[in-house]
């Protein structure tokens, strides 16, 4: 079976969330410069320095939903926040 397309749906994401996502996993996981990762999803190096400092503000604010929209965020945010 061909996976090309399945492939391309994580290494060249369309959609922004998804586009952040993979970007921010390039770099904390996977541990790739900033700059190769910023060329790779179309992002200025200095905003994905900067996603990446937002995103560890979300986690340390106990944030677990980064990703989402405000609404569902913060109704996600509070259901988590009562386990």
């Amino acid at each position: 079976m061909d996976d090309a397309c399945c492939r391309q749906f994580f290494l060249e994401p369309t959609e922004t969330y998804h586009r952040q996502y993979e970007a921010l996993r390039a770099f904390f996981v996977e541990g790739r410069r900033l700059q190769e990762i910023a060329q790779q999803f179309g992002y200025q190096e200095s905003s994905l320095r900067s996603m990446v400092c937002r995103f560890r503000a979300h986690l340390q604010a106990n944030d677990l939903r980064p990703f989402l929209p405000c609404p569902y965020r913060k109704l996600r945010h509070s259901v988590f926040s009562e386990v």
